[in-house]
Formats: C-alpha cells, sequence, structure tokens
C-alpha cells in the first residue's frame, strides 16, 4: 500500500502540474489576446487623434493666413481712412477761406456793384409795429 499510494500521490502532483500548465497557458493566451485587443484599441485611437491634430494644425494654419489678411486689409482701410480725414480738414480749411466776411464784401462790390449802407441809408423798423395786412 506504500508503493501505490506513492504512486498515486505522484499520479496527482503531476496532474495538478499538468493542470496548473493547462490553466497557465490558457492565461498566456487570454492575456496575449488582451494585449493585442489593447493595443489595436490603442492603435485606432493614435490614428484618430493623430487625424484630429492634423486638422487642428490645418485650422490654425487657415486661421493665421485669414488673420493676416484680415490685418492687410485693415491697415489699407486705415490708410483710406486717414486719406480722407486729410481731405476733409483741407475742404474745411478751404470753405472757411472762402467763406471770411472780407471775400464775401470784395466779390460783392465787384461783381454786383454792392457796398456798405452808411449811417442814413438805414431804417430801423420798430418790432411792436403791427405788418400791413396781417391780424
Amino acid at each position: 500500500m506504500g508503493a501505490v499510494a506513492i504512486e498515486q500521490k505522484t499520479r496527482t502532483v503531476r496532474m495538478n502540474r499538468q493542470r496548473v500548465r493547462n490553466g497557465l497557458s490558457t492565461a498566456l493566451r487570454l492575456s496575449r489576446q488582451v494585449f493585442v485587443a489593447l493595443q489595436q484599441r490603442q492603435a485606432v485611437i493614435s490614428a484618430v487623434l493623430v487625424a484630429l491634430l492634423m486638422v487642428s494644425a490645418l485650422g490654425v494654419v487657415v486661421s493665421a493666413y485669414e488673420n493676416r489678411a484680415l490685418f492687410n486689409t485693415l491697415s489699407q482701410l486705415q490708410g483710406e481712412r486717414d486719406s480722407y480725414r486729410r481731405e476733409w480738414s483741407q475742404l474745411l480749411l478751404e470753405q472757411s477761406a472762402l467763406s471770411a466776411h472780407g471775400r464775401v464784401e470784395r466779390l460783392a462790390s465787384e461783381k454786383f456793384g454792392m457796398s456798405v449802407p452808411g449811417k442814413q441809408d438805414i431804417v430801423l423798423v420798430p418790432v411792436s409795429a403791427p405788418l400791413v395786412g396781417s391780424r
């Protein structure tokens, strides 16, 4: 009975070792499948992130181009505004020079023969006098 018991124990130990080896190989196989699946998943996620990065980079390039174009347009429009302001101030100076009282009096006397009336030619109309034809 001793030899049979030892043989049986040895067989049980071998079977246990075999079960452990089978379990380990199954665990390794499953873990490899999990890692492969995770790597594929990470590859897809990485590809998506790279695509988003490229789209973002293109957006930055387009935005910078539009910003430069708009800045150039703004500079051009500010130059036109300054030119119009200069022209407006020159026109105001010209208007004030053309409407000066001395010039108007000179033109009136030269072209139309007008003159400033003397004191004897000025007639004052009283404010309290009723107007003719009104009630």
